[in-house]
């Protein structure tokens, strides 16, 4: 034994880690005649990993890689005690898999110890079933502690360094057409040979590779002609005593006249320095307690430590060259792979926790961008976590246990109305201090008006301070708080009387003591809080002063809540004055609408709607909603309804009224936008012409009840939409609801806009005869917003859709010639006694000649006339022309100019408008108040 130890101790100080494990291994087993035998070093956790075996085949020690620190294997015994530990042969009948160091024969172990903490163990199989002896274990740990001394004795990883800078480095240059290679004096002597020896030719090179590096290198190189990439490779060359040392060389190609590959040139140099510290790199991270990979840019592991094997590894296989993203652990973990790939991207750090689904450990995932690729980190973080979960824990529950001041602050600052603040002191502060009732007065100019009030009956309230308040100087200790600044306390009716002895200022009946606070904010006192108490009740000097720090508190509340409330009044004021004040009535519909601003909010609504008289038994219909909520969205709504009226009053198309407003939308810039559905009705023919920009479509309901959504050409929004507009032409019958919304009407948080539009049909199922429209919006805006709208405002316009009796409309194609005035005139006197309009015979027939005249004077084309009775009197007569009338002021030397004059005197107003077939010019008047419409079927003239 002492032989074999000396013999150990004369070994040399630069043998490596792999050496003298092997050595320990082969004096222990040859001396114990053992079978065979394996070292172990503690890793991450509670795994023991095999680092060196000695008598053991590969295909067992495979089986036993890794061993369970808390295991009953000897090897875990000895790591867990520190001291040596002896496991003998297994009963033939357990199950050996169980236990895999556990064999048919006996195991012994003596445990590495470093400041006495065991880091590994040796561990040999004995032949014989028997447990060494004393001396034996004495030479056993002998050997452990020989083992431990030399691994002590070598440099620690991070002191090793490569001086790259003092390599010496070689040139070098290869004509891959003639073989010729040529070596400058450095390069010979990297490259081991003497320069006496050299032979320019590529054979001296390969003379001296390493046979088992020279097929690599040479397919470096022919890859390298082929492709013209540069050369890199790193190989053994053997050197001068028979061994050999590491090289590395790169080189780059140069091209002939034909662009072929003529010579490579490059450099060599010695890389033995900087493999071995690789190697010492390697084997610190390889045994990190903390989880490492390394990645290309393609995501393919390129290195695994130890820890990392474990987490992530599926069991008995390798992670190098996997797909990271293949992994099962990390697989599931939701965005994980997105948020890596764009640190990756921006090649910029990142760090974040996950939690692997199945350990449920915690981990910090920490991404570094390196030259190449990427390094993962994982560090456990599970129990810190947890200290900062209970830490977190332990916070709340102080919070939770804080003042009742801290309570109230809280709640005052949610409060948004008087109301809210008087309920959170009611709440708050009356409890703890055993009061029954308060009261909330503010100033409005000299007088003090209740705004809130607890425990007080309203006959008291109207007693004290009337309908319109109380004169400041005549309210006794709450108007001398106010006056003062400074709280007034009172613990019984006597205090009060001695401090007010007048008898008009007696104290109320049925409480006996008070506390009357100021409110004071931003240095003004604008009112007062009195906290009231059913008996007599001194407060204390903090008692006191917690009530007077209250009061600063609901002081500044108050504030708030009144602001609040102004600008909500002015807010709402605003919105009401921007919709229409009402609807008009007209003969060609019957309609109800209602606005439903969103919740409790400042912030007004963009959402509007509008019912517009044109002329010939026209209407249109409208809705829409400018995104967004505010004072500018109210103000483009405002700006919306203003141009639509104007381009609906000059009778343009819906197309192109459509797109005059989206170049106005568009033109308030780029987060602009909105949406609008415009309907026009004629109620002659019953034909609407639907035009809608990003908006849903409208509902309509026939008169039988069935309900449906016409197929709507869509365009888009109003800002982002390219003209023309499509249009989409509906027949709708007569006495049919056509029902127009915005989104917050159907669409919520909690629903979807297809199960709204869904709801809102069926409400309408069956209401087609509904007698009172007013009475439906109000059920269909209960059914579908039963708390109101929460997060967008509502509009609703439901019309009933007239048609305009055949009776009612008589037209006729005039000649184009001078005698078509005359003729007008004819139809005018015979349709109007029809109707029994002879009041309006004389200004009709001139109404006709003139416009008659003006289309043959300066139109062309066929020519019509269409009387229409409905309401209003409408004389319109059509042409082919697109020149629109204007009317002009003529002078006193003109000899035309003055026809238009005479219409706009004759009648209540006129227009024009474009027709498929050109334009027409219409007159309206009003009917005589005695006047009935034509109730005679047959009374309506056929076409002319």
């Amino acid at each position: 034994m002492i032989r074999r130890l000396d013999l150990l101790e004369t070994a040399d100080d630069g043998i490596t880690e792999s050496e003298v494990f092997r050595l320990a291994l082969q004096h222990s087993i040859a001396e114990l005649g053992c079978v065979g035998g394996a070292v172990y070093l503690r890793g991450p956790m509670s795994a023991l990993r095999l680092v060196s075996s000695t008598g053991l085949p590969s295909s067992v020690t495979r089986a036993w890689e890794i061993v369970d620190q808390d295991g009953p294997t000897a090897t875990a015994r000895a790591v867990r005690s520190g001291e040596h530990a002896w496991v003998a042969a297994l009963p033939a009948d357990l199950d050996e898999p169980t236990a895999p160091l556990l064999s048919r024969s006996g195991w012994f172990s003596v445990p590495l110890v470093d400041e006495g903490r065991a880091v590994g163990a040796i561990t040999c199989l004995t032949g014989d079933n028997e447990e060494p002896t004393p001396e034996q274990w004495t030479f056993l740990g002998a050997v452990a502690d020989w083992t431990m001394n030399r691994l002590q004795k070598m440099p620690a990883p991070e002191r090793m360094s490569t001086d790259l800078d003092a390599t010496p480095v070689g040139s070098w240059e290869w004509d891959v057409r003639t073989g010729e290679l040529k070596w400058d004096r450095i390069a010979m002597k990297v490259y081991q040979t003497e320069p006496g020896q050299f032979v320019p030719g590529v054979e001296t090179w390969m003379k001296v590779v390493h046979p088992d590096d020279l097929a690599s290198t040479l397919a470096a190189a022919e890859r390298t002609i082929r492709t013209q990439a540069p050369f890199e490779a790193e190989y053994r060359v053997r050197r001068g005593d028979g061994g050999y040392t590491w090289t590395r060389a790169s080189g780059h190609v140069v091209l002939d006249d034909d662009g072929r590959v003529a010579r490579i040139v490059g450099k060599g140099w010695a890389s033995d320095a900087a493999r071995s510290t690789r190697d010492a790199l390697s084997r610190a991270l390889r045994h990190m307690s903390d989880a490492f990979l390394s990645v290309d840019d393609d995501w393919r592991i390129t290195f695994a430590n130890l820890e990392a094997e474990r987490i992530l590894g599926p069991a008995g296989e390798q992670l190098l060259g996997r797909d990271l993203w293949d992994l099962p652990a990390l697989r599931d973990l939701p965005d994980l792979e997105e948020r890596c790939r764009r640190g990756a991207a921006q090649a910029r750090a990142g760090a974040f926790d996950i939690t692997l689904a199945d350990t449920g450990r915690r981990y910090d995932l920490r991404t570094v961008p390196v030259p190449g690729g990427l390094t993962v980190y994982f560090t456990d973080v599970t129990d810190r976590r947890r200290r900062e979960a209970e830490q977190a824990a332990a916070v709340r529950a102080a919070a939770e246990r804080a003042s009742r001041t801290a309570e109230l602050t809280s709640q005052l600052a949610a409060a948004t109305t008087s109301a809210d603040v008087v309920s959170a002191v009611a709440q708050r502060v009356l409890p703890p201090f055993g009061a029954q009732g308060m009261l909330v007065l503010v100033l409005e100019g000299r007088k003090l008006v209740q705004i809130g009030s607890v425990g007080y009956t309203d006959a008291f309230l109207r007693q004290m301070h009337g309908e319109d308040g109380r004169d400041l100087e005549d309210a006794g200790p709450a108007g001398e708080a106010i006056l003062t600044g400074e709280p007034r306390f009172y613990s019984s009716r006597e205090e009060w009387v001695t401090a007010f002895p007048d008898a008009d200022r007696l104290p109320p009946t049925g409480k006996e003591a008070w506390a009357f606070l100021p409110l004071t904010a931003s240095g003004h006192t604008f009112g007062v809080c009195v906290i009231a108490f059913d008996t007599e009740r001194h407060l204390t000097s903090e008692e006191r002063t917690l009530l007077i720090t209250i009061s600063a508190l609901v002081a500044h509340a108050l504030e708030r809540a009144r602001l609040y409330e102004a600008e909500l009044t002015r807010s709402e004021e605003l919105q009401q004055a921007l919709l229409p004040p009402g609807l008009p009535t007209v003969p060609e519909a019957t309609a109800a609408a209602r606005y439903l601003p969103a919740g409790q909010s400042l912030d007004v609504g963009g959402d509007w709607y509008d019912l517009i008289p044109l002329s010939a038994g026209q209407v249109a219909l409208v809705v829409g909603d400018v995104m967004g909520h505010g004072l500018s969205e109210a103000a483009t709504m405002g700006r919306l309804r203003t141009a639509l009226h104007t381009l609906a009053a000059l009778e343009l198309p819906p197309d192109e009224i459509m797109g005059h407003l989206n170049d106005i939308v568009g033109g308030l810039g780029d987060h602009a936008y909105a949406t609008c559905l415009f309907a026009l009705y004629d109620s002659t023919d019953g034909s609407c012409t639907v035009v809608r920009a990003g908006h849903p479509p409208p509902l309509v309901v026939r008169p039988d009840g069935s309900t449906f959504f016409p197929e709507i050409a869509v365009n888009p929004p109003l800002g982002t939409a390219f003209p023309p507009f499509e249009t989409t032409e509906l027949e709708l019958p007569p006495e049919s609801l056509l029902v127009l919304y915005t989104d917050g009407l159907v669409e919520s948080p909690r629903r979807e806009i297809d199960q709204g539009m869904a709801q809102l049909a069926g409400l309408f199922a069956g209401e087609a005869g509904a007698p009172d429209l007013e009475d439906l919006c109000d059920a269909v805006a209960e059914e579908l917003l039963p708390g109101g709208p929460s997060a967008d405002d509502a509009a609703l316009l439901i019309a009933r859709l007239h048609h305009v009796a055949d009776r009612q409309v008589a037209s006729w194609a005039l000649p184009e010639g001078p005698e078509a005035a005359g003729e007008a005139r004819r139809h005018v006197r015979e349709q109007l006694a029809l109707w029994d309009l002879d009041d309006l015979v004389m200004t009709t027939e001139l109404l006709a000649s003139e416009l008659v005249g003006n289309v043959i004077r300066h139109a062309s084309g066929p020519i019509g006339l269409r009387l229409l009775c409905s309401g209003t009197l409408v004389c319109e007569v059509s042409d082919a022309s697109l020149t629109m009338p204007r009317i002009r002021r003529a002078t006193d030397t003109d000899e035309g100019g003055r026809g238009l004059q005479l219409v706009n005197a004759l009648c209540e107003r006129w227009g024009s408008r474009y027709t498929p077939e050109g334009k027409a010019i219409w007159t309206e008047q009003a009917l005589p108040d005695t006047a009935e419409e034509p109730d005679e079927p047959g009374n309506r003239a056929g076409e002319h």
